[in-house]
């Protein structure tokens, strides 16, 4: 609003006659305009939070990462007219991380700190607890060190790698487990010491690697434990993936190693695979051929196992496992023909 002019002192006023209420209210609007054109004094409250800081006031870290303030005294509102007194925490998509072969789902509770993550050899500070019995590693605090020590051969052991290579120092987590309807396992990791990545490892470094694992899985396959050899089996290969083409000719052997394994676990299909995978580098591989061929009768494809077989034998005569797994393929081929030629006859006769 603008304020009306002063007469210079001495000068006669042409304005004309004013009345009582009239000069009351140029007076109070002059007084307000004094007081509005004087810089304002900083506020007694804001000088004193400057100085001595409120403890109550200061903003904190949330646990799961998000910045909030500690509540003020019982009682006090900082709030402003209009608005509500507690500001709604922003909305933040559920923390959950899938394993990309879905072996498991991590739930974040805590949030660790930084961006570092436990490589090849760091040696991991972890609390367990909830695992189902035989499932998982002992309640409570233990140590273990990635990509080495025999807890990686345990049932639980690659899942609780895979885990712990995507969390971060301080970080807390629920794991559900397929196949598992009880409540989520836990898992923290504390602490871990600086490790290295695998593309950081020399050529020598990741076969020397890949020659352990490999041995340690045949030792596991000949006692019995064809999960736990297939575990060594992948990590092999893993190590040695990495290398510059062709890589070593250690892979046709674990492709077909893995593959051994497979069948022995029911699982025809990925068997087929691996086998696949080691005729590519080996097209005359007998093993591979051989469990190929079984594979394949597994999944009912009796014409394709019965090729495979049938190579196996052109060129070793006297395999008698071939000669044993043929037969068997031919007997099923002769009831498949059989039932069908009763069918037809039934429908037509």
């Amino acid at each position: 609003m603008e304020t009306p002019p002063v007469s210079p002192v001495g000068e006669k006023d042409a304005s004309p006659p004013q009345r009582p209420w009239e000069q009351d209210s140029r007076g109070n609007l002059a007084s307000a305009t004094q007081i509005r054109l004087q810089p304002p004094e900083p506020p007694t409250q804001s000088l004193q939070l400057g100085l001595s800081p409120d403890p109550a006031s200061r903003r904190v870290e949330h646990p799961r990462g998000t910045p909030t303030q500690l509540a003020g005294p019982e009682g006090g509102s900082d709030a402003s007219p209009g608005s509500p007194s507690e500001a709604p925490e922003p909305l933040r998509a559920p923390d959950l991380w899938r394993c990309p072969d879905g072996s498991f789902v991590k739930k974040i509770i805590t949030r660790g700190r930084g961006l570092d993550k436990p490589k090849l050899g760091s040696r991991c500070r972890v609390l367990a607890c909830g695992f189902p019995l035989g499932s998982g590693p002992p309640e409570g605090w233990t140590e273990l060190t990635i990509g080495m020590g025999p807890w990686r051969e345990e049932a639980w052991g690659e899942l609780v790698e895979k885990c712990l290579e995507s969390m971060c120092q301080g970080e807390e987590a629920e794991l559900r487990l397929p196949g598992h309807s009880g409540p989520p396992a836990g898992l923290t990791l504390a602490s871990f010491t600086p490790g290295r990545d695998s593309w950081q490892l020399q050529v020598s470094e990741k076969e020397a690697l890949a020659r352990e694992e490999r041995a340690r899985g045949t030792e596991l396959f000949r006692a019995g434990n064809p999960e736990g050899a297939a575990r060594c089996y992948g990590r092999a290969l893993r190590l040695l993936l990495t290398l510059p083409p062709p890589g070593p000719p250690e892979r046709t052997a674990l492709h077909a190693n893995l593959a051994a394994c497979q069948l022995l676990l029911g699982q025809p299909q990925l068997a087929v695979q691996s086998c696949n995978r080691a005729l590519e580098r080996e097209p005359g591989h007998l093993k591979a051929l051989y469990r190929r061929g079984v594979a394949q009768a597994a999944l009912g494809n009796l014409e394709k196992a019965s090729a495979d077989l049938k190579k196996v034998l052109a060129v070793d005569p006297k395999n008698r496992a071939a000669h044993e797994e043929l037969e068997k393929v031919v007997n099923r081929e002769k009831k498949q023909k059989a039932g069908l030629a009763q069918g037809l006859r039934k429908m037509f006769g």
